[in-house]
């Protein structure tokens, strides 16, 4: 599949809503039900989508258009790192209090685990038309 840059928003928001929040829920329990960790998501979806617009543009210039998962593994890596240093060097509107990096990097971790098994293989079962329209789901 050859993902449309509107594939990758739908796609990147629906597996970050659902996948990712229930991720984030035993972060937010363990934490006293602190939603620091639902603000995380929320900025890191939002600073994917701007991602995605280079993502998309870059890959145009493979010979078959796709985004292995090589390559995902790649940009997951520099999306944690980038967004690390932006939580820990930036105040975030909505982000009182900065949880500790360690939890951050296992917080973030998971969620992009989770995230990219969901894309990988449940997406294929229960959005065949996601497969086939560029990831496209609505």
């Amino acid at each position: 599949m050859t993902p449309t840059l509107i594939g990758r928003w739908q796609t990147r928001i629906l597996l970050f809503a659902i996948v990712g929040s229930l991720v984030s829920l035993p972060f937010f329990l363990i934490t006293g039900n602190d939603p620091i960790f639902f603000i995380i998501l929320l900025y890191i979806a939002g600073f994917g989508l701007v991602w995605d617009v280079l993502y998309n543009y870059l890959q145009q210039f493979r010979w078959d258009h796709d985004w292995p998962a090589a390559l995902q593994v790649l940009a997951a890596l520099w999306e944690g790192i980038f967004f690390a240093i932006v939580y820990k060097l930036v105040p975030l509107p909505g982000v009182e209090r900065q949880a500790p990096l360690w939890l951050f990097a296992l917080h973030y971790g998971l969620a992009w685990l989770a995230i990219f098994i969901a894309s990988q293989s449940i997406m294929r079962v229960i959005f065949p038309r996601w497969r086939f329209h560029g990831g496209q789901w609505l």
